[in-house]
Formats: structure tokens, sequence, C-alpha cells
């Protein structure tokens, strides 16, 4: 299924689909992973976030050893933070320059 827009978690002893476009924020636990919804919701799913960020479409990408973050979600980028739903994010200096890249190609 190339061109996926949603995928399915196991949490909480069932099956949770969730769209690739309301996932805001993904904090690595350890095996496990805590996924931050656009509803506020967390889900708790086991699965390490190196083996994770493999499998997300383009606009997730990694900034820091725990975090992964929806490009499509964050309100803004300054003095190596990202801001998504009043939610701060430290990115590394290793994911700094990458991210700038990225986010300098979707500028207007």
């Amino acid at each position: 299924m190339e061109n996926r827009t949603f995928a399915f978690i196991k949490t909480d002893k069932k099956l949770v689909k969730l769209f690739f476009k309301d996932i805001t924020i993904i904090k690595g636990l350890g095996n496990y992973v805590e996924i931050n919804t656009t509803f506020n919701k967390k889900y708790i799913y086991y699965k390490a976030l190196k083996d994770l960020i493999e499998s997300l479409p383009d606009e997730f990408m990694r900034v820091h050893n725990s975090y992964i973050v929806n490009l499509t979600n964050i309100e803004y980028f300054e003095d190596n933070q990202l801001v998504c739903q009043d939610q701060k994010i430290a990115v590394a200096k290793s994911y700094k320059d990458c991210l700038i890249t990225t986010l300098h190609k979707m500028m207007l």
C-alpha cells in the first residue's frame, strides 16, 4: 500500500487507526514510544524509535535521540527548539542542519 495516509498500532489490547496527519510528536521511551496526536490523545506503542522512523512517511523527521516530529504540525522553530501544540522539543545538534535544510525547502 504505497501512499498510505494512516497506520494501525496495537495499544491497550486493541488496534487503533491513526492518520499520519494527526500525529504531532513521537517520544521514545526505551522499547516503547508515546505517540501524541492533534486531539491531545497519547498512545503507548511497543516499538523502538529507531525502528519506527523507517516505517513513517517523509513528513516525519527525527530531531533528537528521543523525539520524532511531524513536520506538517510544527508551529515554529526558534533557538534550537520546535513547538508543536504548545509542546517544546529540543533539537539536538546532530539533527539541526538536516532539519533546517528540510524546513528551507518548505519556505515560500
